[in-house]
């Protein structure tokens, strides 16, 4: 099963702007809309990923992973 996010998205003076709803700092602005949707998929991808590795250094060595469904 893959996660799923929110965008929202706006466009103001010739940029689109845009967020992640669910992940605070996941902003981005591009010319076209379908380069703010690709630029903010990369963004979030680089963030979870990121918010990962600092999560597992965070815990140290004896740690389990529990997967949590909202």
């Amino acid at each position: 099963m893959k996660n799923q996010f929110t965008a929202i998205l706006k466009f103001v003076d010739d940029y689109w702007i845009g967020w992640i709803e669910e992940v605070p700092g996941v902003n981005c602005q591009e010319r076209t809309r379908e380069e703010l949707l690709e630029s903010l998929h990369q963004t979030l991808v680089e963030a979870l990923e990121m918010n990962r590795e600092e999560a597992i250094l965070a815990a140290g060595a004896d740690y389990e992973e529990e997967p949590i469904a909202v």
